[in-house]
């Protein structure tokens, strides 16, 4: 079975079964090996907006901008 032919099943569930059926998946790909790319305790350094002065500027004055219009 493809994917194209189960997903018109899948757009027609309840949005809990959905989200079961996403914790069901997420259950079976943990449970595969070598499927991950992240290595445990291993630390990863992740961009975050802090600190980030620049980026914070940009985002007030899109901001203002969008309230003006």
């Amino acid at each position: 079975m493809t994917l194209t032919e189960v997903l018109p099943a899948i757009r027609q569930l309840s949005v809990i079964e959905k989200l079961k059926l996403i914790r069901i998946l997420a259950e079976e790909l943990e449970a595969a090996e070598d499927i991950s790319p992240l290595e445990p305790f291993k630390t990863y350094n992740l961009p975050t907006p802090y600190n980030s002065f620049g980026a914070g500027a940009v985002l007030m004055q899109a901001a203002e901008s969008a309230n003006q219009d």
